[in-house]
């Protein structure tokens, strides 16, 4: 399987917090079947200050540090990225991490509040997408606006923005509502992606292979591997092209 959303960087976001737990949850994923993740760190206004640079140089050092344990998890690098006004910036200073492309889009990872939608979203995701960049929203199915009145986040859908689930939610970790929203996502065919969103192990494991299992019932199963499989694959394609690794054959397992 592909994840496209962890926290597995030591000590530059909620996630990991040093070298040690972050090598746990390397090889916790590749335990679980994950053999590609893209690692996302937090970029916050105010609170996880990360930029392109500074991220880039602790996947670098993070990434020789798996290849010496022998984890054989491949590692690429984007980001979980606020809705702020910074986004305008980073875009038109070439400052973004992007997760990776979707016909012939770049891929943001955008990171809602939980509490609400902010006023003004619709108009910034017009305008990434007048500058070739799609909106994937994080973890949607927690954002409290999305939970009270699902159709809130329809006009999202119909912008082109996709939607990645988290492993998580559909499992029930963060209990019935969430649980609840996120089949809502399945049922209507709008996720593009699930993820573990890993940040430790326990409970915020990163692991994909129950979330999976329970997909599948609801969706069936060659959809349920298009999201941990043929969807990450295309959009993460060239963070691995890149860095030498080959990705994994994205036929559907038991084809």
């Amino acid at each position: 399987m592909i994840d496209l959303h962890c926290h597995l960087l030591p000590g530059i976001d909620g996630g990991a917090q040093d070298l040690r737990e972050a090598l746990l949850l390397a090889q916790a994923a590749f335990a679980d079947g994950i053999t590609h993740c893209v690692a996302t760190p937090h970029i916050v206004p105010g609170r996880y200050a990360n930029t392109l640079s500074s991220i880039t140089r602790e996947f670098e050092e993070f990434r020789a540090v798996l290849d010496a344990e022998n984890i054989p998890l491949k590692l690429g690098v984007a980001a979980e990225v606020r809705l702020s006004d910074n986004i305008l910036d980073m875009v038109l200073s070439d400052q973004v991490p992007y997760l990776g492309d979707w016909f012939g889009f770049k891929v943001l990872l955008l990171d809602l509040p939980s509490s609400h939608i902010p006023h003004g979203t619709d108009k910034l995701v017009r305008w990434l997408r007048k500058n070739k960049i799609r909106p994937m929203f994080a973890h949607p199915e927690r954002n409290k606006d999305v939970i009270r009145d699902f159709s809130n986040i329809l006009p999202f859908a119909r912008e082109g923005c996709l939607f990645q689930i988290s492993a998580g939610s559909v499992v029930g970790q963060f209990g019935e509502l969430v649980q609840r929203c996120s089949y809502k996502f399945l049922e209507q065919d709008l996720v593009t992606v699930l993820a573990s969103e890993g940040l430790h192990n326990g409970r915020r494991a990163p692991a994909l292979s129950d979330a999976r299992k329970a997909v599948e019932r609801i969706v069936g199963v060659d959809k349920s591997w298009n999201l941990v499989l043929g969807n990450p694959g295309k959009i993460a394609a060239r963070h691995f092209s890149r860095n030498g690794n080959t990705m994994p054959c994205t036929l559907l397992p038991h084809a």
